[in-house]
């Protein structure tokens, strides 16, 4: 039963361990998308006219 109770007190040990971790990444602009916004731009075009057809189908 003891070891139990040890596994569970590092368990939770290392669970607080990457929750700290992940925080701490995340300041850090660590998941920051600088990629996808630059590339965007590129498209932002063709999702309009796909639109814009799409909204003609429907109107006629």
């Amino acid at each position: 039963m003891g070891v139990i109770y040890i596994l569970i007190c590092i368990s939770v040990f290392v669970a607080a361990v990457f929750l700290y971790l992940f925080i701490k990444s995340v300041k850090s602009g660590q998941f920051d998308d600088q990629y996808t916004p630059s590339v965007r731009m590129l498209f932002d075009d063709e999702l309009k006219k796909k639109k814009n057809n799409k909204s003609q189908k429907q109107s006629n």
